[in-house]
């Protein structure tokens, strides 16, 4: 019985599909260790859970701004 980890562990090219972003950027993070990844062998894989958290992780909630009299209060 086959197990398809496909699913759940991506390649550095699927990493940078999933986040939007080029692979350079993905290897850059890797090599920075500013993400959760996974050596299997001489390859590089990532789960969905913690691209996800590396994303959420750098998430900058909007600011309320009130205006009186045309500027920012």
């Amino acid at each position: 019985m086959a197990i398809d980890i496909s699913a759940e562990y991506l390649t550095v090219e699927q990493a940078a599909e999933y986040l939007g972003t080029g692979v350079r950027f993905i290897r850059r993070i890797v090599a920075e260790r500013r993400v959760v990844f996974y050596k299997v062998g001489n390859y590089v894989r990532f789960k969905r859970a913690d691209l996800e958290a590396f994303a959420q992780a750098g998430r900058v909630e909007p600011i309320e701004v009130h205006w009186i009299g045309g500027r920012a209060a």
